[in-house]
């Protein structure tokens, strides 16, 4: 009995402590979960693992001529696990101060002591990780991996790393606003192609696991990617680099002479519609001599467009009721009213009565009011009508992001008014962007075809072409060719004989419409946007161009003397380097020259030659003579002469050589024995010794040539 006792006394003391222990347990495990769980979270998260995302390499942008406008070029950041085991103490310790050293004389940011004790206090506390460089270019990288201890590899060096991408612009500021930039960092706006070719620029991205050790840094585990990513495909503007850099250069010179806020360019080609240069540029308001490109006013900003306006105006009225370029509207003393709203020309008119051809070419405000409310006045909604059918009150609908939304105000408007269809009609209520304004203008020279502006051509993949962007058709025909034939005679009438007179060119021809239009006061004084629009060649079209300079600040504002300068210059530089616009020195060519040109006399076998290279038409007379003269018979043809020059100087007699070159002159009279002394260049005009006179060997004759 007491035995059983005494065992039972024991297992009840076991199971006591058991259950004890089990407490002690459990008790721990709440006071760790809900005491110390955010201690040992956050050691946890210390070392836990994480699949990264690999940015894939973006693709390049291009202009037209294969220039390079944007590329990623490859940063690192660059590492080193200065207590990975293969590197002992005395490896450590023999190498730490030549390796600061290095760092140092790559990087200048700091000294060789500050780069020692960094890494000695990271190997003293037992880090894994110490960042070494961030942002480090592929050839600092190389360098470094020369470095003592580094050049050991990941391994036994410890060095370790990342790469990561940056978008660099060669060409900088250029175009920069078109190619735009993605917001990355999560301030600012996406834009540009940038943003609108984004899908296609961006690739694949690939993964990889990293590791987070002390300090809170990741490291990858493996040498090696779990997925590689996808580089992205490239994309080929329309851009034209050289002419975008003329462009820019001289709308920022126009800028700063005329003290302007902003002002924007667009040159475009007319049968496709793809936008060559754009530029953007505003002034600084830290550095006012300074201007960037920070927003696009081409796209983006639609204002009253003024005078420019007055084509759509009249190829309307044209259009709807055949409106005759000399039909004859009196303008008065250049003012009238409307509500007893003044309309005012910016010129008093040399004269009241005046063709619709002389109110476009002298940009007359009031004559174009006349001749709209003349036909418009009963139905002013069939004005508006028309305007929207030449696609004026749509977006275009281009592949960059932000356009604005153009702006005419319709006859249901509640700020419709007496004095609305006047004022529309030479610019005003009414809000257009500079690049809408152009695809008119462009559709015009195009014969009517309206064509939509494009930006980008091709994508390439690997340099391989994998898909193509076909012009696009806007509107076949926003009037008649009837109609177009009148506009174009209109514009080209503008810079041969009104407002547009600065930019006559000497080797080809302009048409287009200056614009001035009153923007509003500032501080007191009213600003002005001086605009010209217009196209060339006038007789073959090729590009338009727009030109718009924002609150010139000097007493310059008009059109023609502001905007005018910039689109010549922008003009000359296209067509200097487009030879297909040229017009042809021989359009026909023809069998013989149409002029025979001035021949000398000499050596048949040699002047023959000449002629028939020349494919001139030629008499032969005696074929058994060496030496001939030349006879014109008529424009186009000669007669070859004989000269009795060698049957001469062998009787003693010196013959005629006027009109010889030098070089048979001297072969001649040399080879009988003379010596001959030449002056000048050219033919013989006269000799020393006239032609019939007799000689003897040595005697000396003077040759005079012109």
């Amino acid at each position: 009995m007491e035995e059983r006792k005494d065992i039972l006394w024991r297992v009840y003391l076991i199971y006591f402590i058991i259950c004890l222990f089990g407490v002690a347990i459990i008790s721990r495990v709440f006071f760790i979960q809900f005491s110390e769980g955010d201690k040992w979270r956050a050691q946890a998260e210390k070392f836990s693992t994480r699949v990264f995302e690999i940015e894939a390499v973006r693709g390049n942008i291009y202009d037209v001529n294969g220039s390079l406008l944007a590329t990623s070029l490859p940063y690192f950041e660059a590492g080193m696990d200065v207590n990975t085991d293969a590197i002992t103490k005395k490896i450590f310790d023999d190498n730490v101060d030549s390796l600061s050293l290095c760092l140092a004389d790559l990087f200048k940011d700091k000294s060789s002591k500050q780069y020692r004790k960094e890494l000695v206090k990271a190997r003293k506390d037992h880090d894994r990780w110490v960042v070494l460089q961030r942002d480090v270019s592929y050839t600092d990288l190389q360098k470094m991996k020369k470095f003592p201890i580094l050049r050991k590899g990941k391994n036994r060096g410890g060095f370790v790393y990342l790469q990561t991408n940056k978008r660099e612009r060669p060409f900088q500021f250029l175009a920069a606003r078109t190619i735009g930039k993605l917001n990355e960092n999560g301030t600012g706006k996406s834009y540009g192609l940038e943003a609108a070719f984004d899908s296609i620029l961006i690739g694949t991205t690939g993964e990889r696991t990293m590791q987070k050790i002390a300090g809170g840094v990741w490291r990858p585990i493996n040498s090696d990617n779990e997925i590689d990513p996808k580089d992205g495909s490239d994309i080929v503007t329309t851009i034209d680099i050289n002419v975008q850099d003329v462009a820019e250069n001289s709308l920022k010179n126009c800028l700063r002479q005329h003290g302007a806020d902003h002002g924007c360019l667009i040159l475009m080609e007319i049968k496709t519609g793809e936008v060559k240069a754009i530029a953007n540029l505003k002034r600084n308001n830290k550095d006012t001599s300074q201007y960037l490109e920070n927003f696009n006013y081409a796209v983006a900003q639609a204002t009253v467009p003024g005078s420019t306006f007055k084509l759509p105006s009249l190829v309307a009225v044209m259009e709807d009721f055949d409106v005759k370029l000399d039909e004859i509207v009196d303008i008065g003393e250049g003012i009238c009213y409307y509500s007893n709203v003044p309309v005012r020309d910016s010129h008093h008119p040399q004269k009241s009565k005046v063709t619709v051809q002389e109110i476009f070419e002298e940009s007359s405000n009031v004559g174009v009011t006349k001749i709209i409310t003349r036909y418009y006045a009963k139905d002013p909604q069939k004005y508006i009508d028309r305007l929207y059918k030449m696609n004026l009150g749509t977006p275009l609908k281009i592949a960059l992001p932000g356009e604005a939304v153009p702006y005419i105000k319709n006859t249901d408007d509640k700020t419709w008014s007496k004095i609305s269809l006047p004022w529309i009609s030479y610019g005003y209520e009414s809000r257009i962007t500079p690049l809408q304004i152009l695809t008119f203008y462009s559709a015009v020279a195009n014969d009517g075809k309206m064509m939509r502006p494009m930006f980008v051509k091709e994508v390439k993949k690997r340099g391989k072409v994998i898909k193509s962007y076909a012009p696009e058709v806007i509107n076949e025909a926003i009037c008649s060719k009837k109609t177009v034939n009148k506009a174009k005679k209109m514009m080209e009438g503008v810079v041969l004989n009104g407002t547009g007179k600065a930019l006559k060119a000497s080797n080809y021809q302009i048409a287009g419409k200056t614009g001035t239009a009153q923007m509003g006061m500032v501080n007191g004084k009213m600003t002005y946007q001086a605009s010209f629009v217009g196209y060339f060649p006038a007789d073959n079209p090729k590009y338009s161009c727009i030109v718009v300079i924002s609150a010139p600040s000097g007493d310059a504002y008009y059109g023609g003397a502001v905007a005018g300068p910039v689109f010549k210059d922008v003009a000359d530089k296209v067509y200097s380097t487009s030879l297909e616009i040229h017009r042809e020195i021989n359009a026909v060519q023809p069998q013989y020259a149409m002029k025979a040109p001035a021949v000398k006399q000499g050596s048949r076998e040699d002047i023959e030659t000449i002629l028939k290279t020349l494919k001139i038409k030629t008499n032969a007379g005696d074929e058994k003579a060496d030496w001939v003269s030349i006879v014109s018979n008529d424009s186009v043809s000669v007669s070859l002469q004989s000269k009795n020059t060698e049957d001469a100087l062998k009787r003693g007699i010196v013959p005629n050589l006027i009109g010889m070159t030098a070089q048979d002159a001297l072969y001649l009279l040399e080879n009988n024995g003379m010596r001959v002394k030449i002056i000048g260049n050219g033919a013989v005009s006269s000799q020393s010794i006239e032609a019939g006179k007799t000689f003897t060997k040595g005697t000396q004759i003077i040759l005079q040539l012109i």
